[in-house]
């Protein structure tokens, strides 16, 4: 026996025999490969497409016990579930919060106390002690935002005069105004319409218990804090307040000559926004929002029109046996092209059955209707894509950039019908662009900040601007399908990124947590472009190492939304790593010792079954007030990255299967 070699006992021959060599980099990578593949393979659906679960926070299932109870279907079995759920998230100093890990929230913890009193906890129950205490502590009844407060006037718990004015008179304003519904973001006319409605009627609501509030508030009798004025006079949150306190006095005048109209107006606008849609914006804010308003309209739950509205928002629900949990939205479009992507880049033919169905999924998927963008953009056709089953008034610049990405890498039988559906969807994506040379998610030009100072406006999501993580999405898809990097859109777009990265290299992560999230996908949309080289790029690589776990992966909380110091601070996560390691491969040399750790870092985490797990939320909603964990982005994007790591080492081409001329697209700047 040579000296130095590893051996093994073999109990039943009784001798040494020579262990098995330890598997090669290489070898590991296959497997894991092989592994992530099958596993994201037994997750798609008979109809061909993926969806993981959206998680959010207990806000959804408070209000949604709140919804029953105006509905008059607080069935007991049915809220003892969502109470259950509620219970389980509070945390040890009586709040809940609105991230994994992260400290209690005063809205989240109100809405707790409140859903659960409705469920029949009783006030001096141990746990709602310790809800009313913490409530107090971060500022009481007071300080909630606009609509807790709006929700609670509906049922008479607060005065009107603690909420700000949502007044209908909105929708009679010209879209040429400054000021107007199409200036607010997609997913706030959504909200807000149906809200103008409600402000309008102002029913009073019962409750299927009594249930008062007043123990909240921190100083008894006291005002909503959010609607202090500033100390400077001329400011647009002041000329908004002032607004407000005029609008106020309107409403009580016995005669309003144009409130029949206004609110005749907004009716029709959320009747049409029902159609073509799995409810209002497909999204649970709104959608409730949209069933409330149809009940003061006159609507009975049981009218076609609401019942249909009412299903659509309960399968949002996912039950349990003891639990109900309800989800923000579903994600279908969004996850099946991220899937298509990574199975691609894992070494799936392009002809591979799982593909293609997904693929004519997809396909059968792009919006050809009309819908809210067109107000601003009325030179192209439709053809995006939204990203929920059906959500035709509001497909988005992100879903779609992916989609024709997703779509590019599978080799479909019916090329025409591929081959015009990539062209619709480049043409819109194109047409979507900024002035200022970036792409925001659902609108052009959706930018005016002033707007963020409305009273109503503290969802932290007023408007739609330009993000980098978006334009850079756009950025990599057209230059994937032969955009050059001196092309006027592509140039217009690098100019963007650049005035928009941060002093010490980073972007921000509009859509995703957070830095890394924005960092990883401009880098790797740069060096799709051609652009890798910059000096700017190299600043982004050099943030990117510096921020690498002990671990060798990469975390970061959503700490790091309200305070910079917290950038990529944070326990190190299978998602996280991999946007982190996606934009080292783009930035630099596939031997760099960042690549590595990062490669072992998945590799060591990865479950038997090909799986990752992760508990922190690495999506978001609406910076500082709602964030997401989407269930299958731990799975996806290590995929995804231990693939395109293996490819570089084998210098494999990506298929593309769809080919375009950028000259056959007419090309404005807007």
């Amino acid at each position: 026996m040579a000296t130095g070699t590893r051996v093994d006992w073999e109990s039943e021959r009784g001798q040494y025999a020579p262990a098995a060599a330890s598997p090669t980099l290489e070898q590991r990578l296959a497997q894991a490969i092989e592994r992530g593949a099958q596993h994201l393979l037994s997750l798609q659906a008979s109809e061909g497409y993926w969806v993981g679960e959206l998680e959010a926070d207990t806000t959804l299932e408070s209000d949604y016990i709140y919804y029953l109870n105006i509905l008059g279907k607080a069935e007991p079995g049915r809220i003892a579930k969502l109470a259950n759920y509620i219970r389980r998230r509070q945390l040890p100093d009586g709040g809940w919060n609105i991230y994994f890990g992260g400290p209690s929230e005063l809205n989240a913890t109100v809405k707790g106390y409140f859903a659960l009193r409705l469920a029949g906890d009783l006030p001096g129950a141990p746990h709602m002690l310790l809800a009313k205490a913490r409530v107090i502590e971060l500022g009481g009844l007071e300080a909630t935002n606009s609509y807790v407060r709006f929700y609670l006037a509906l049922v008479g718990l607060v005065g009107w005069d603690m909420v700000p004015a949502i007044p209908p008179e909105l929708m009679l304003i010209p879209n040429w105004f400054p000021i107007n519904i199409y200036e607010f973001s997609s997913w706030t006319r959504g909200i807000a319409i149906p809200l103008t409605v409600l402000y309008a009627i102002k029913p009073r609501w019962s409750l299927s218990k009594e249930v008062r509030l007043d123990e909240l508030f921190k100083v008894p009798g006291a005002r909503a804090t959010s609607l202090e004025w500033d100390r400077q006079f001329l400011t647009w949150k002041n000329f908004f307040l002032a607004a407000d306190r005029a609008y106020k006095l309107y409403e009580r005048l016995p005669w309003k000559p144009l409130r029949r109209r206004a609110v005749s107006n907004a009716g029709t606008w959320i009747v049409e926004h029902l159609q073509d849609s799995d409810g209002m914006g497909a999204i649970f804010p709104a959608m409730q929002n949209a069933i409330m308003s149809l009940i003061a309209l006159g609507h009975s739950p049981e009218d076609p029109l609401t019942a249909r509205e009412i299903a659509e928002f309960d399968r949002l629900a996912i039950e349990e046996e003891d639990t109900i949990r309800m989800q923000p939205a579903v994600s279908p479009v969004w996850d099946t092209a991220i899937a298509i992507v990574a199975l691609a880049e894992a070494g799936l033919e392009p002809n591979h059955p799982a593909l293609v169905h997904a693929a004519d999924w997809l396909l059968n998927k792009q919006i050809f209707n009309h819908g809210d963008w067109q107000v601003k953009v009325r030179d192209v056709e439709p053809g995006g894509w939204a990203f929920e089953y059906r959500n035709d008034w509001n497909p988005d610049v992100d879903d779609t950039a992916f989609v024709l990405m997703a779509l590019q890498r599978v080799d479909y039988p019916d090329k025409p019908r591929m081959q015009e559906a990539v062209r619709k969807g480049i043409a819109w994506v194109l047409s979507m662009q900024n002035r200022n040379g970036g792409w925001g998610a659902f609108d052009r030009d959706n930018d005016k900040k002033f707007l963020t100072r409305i009273p109503f406006a503290d969802h932290n999501a007023m408007i739609d601007p330009a993000t980098a993580d978006v334009t850079a999405r756009v950025m990599e898809c057209l230059t994937r399908f032969g955009w050059a990097k001196d092309h006027p859109a592509i140039g217009r777009a690098e100019e963007f990124l650049k005035r928009d990265q941060c002093a010490d290299g980073s972007w921000y992560g509009r859509w995703g947590v957070n830095y890394l999230y924005g960092t990883g996908g401009v880098i790797r949309a740069l060096e799709a472009a051609g652009l890798a080289a910059r000096d700017y790029v190299r600043r982004a690589s050099d943030w990117l190492h510096s921020v690498q776990n002990p671990d060798g992966g990469y975390g970061e909380s959503i700490a790091s939304y309200y305070d910079e110091s917290q950038k990529a601070k944070g326990v190190s996560t299978p998602s996280q790593t991999a946007w982190a390691l996606i934009g080292l491969m783009a930035a630099g040399d596939k031997g760099d010792p960042c690549v590595t750790r990062a490669l072992e870092y998945l590799l060591q985490h990865q479950n038997e079954d090909g799986s990752w797990d992760e508990s922190e939320f690495t999506g978001t909603g609406f910076p500082r007030v709602f964030y997401l964990k989407y269930h299958q982005y731990r799975n996806m994007f290590p995929v995804y990255a231990l693939s395109h790591y293996r490819n570089l080492l084998e210098g494999r081409n990506e298929y593309h299967g769809v080919a375009v001329n950028p000259a056959d697209f007419p090309y404005r700047s807007n």
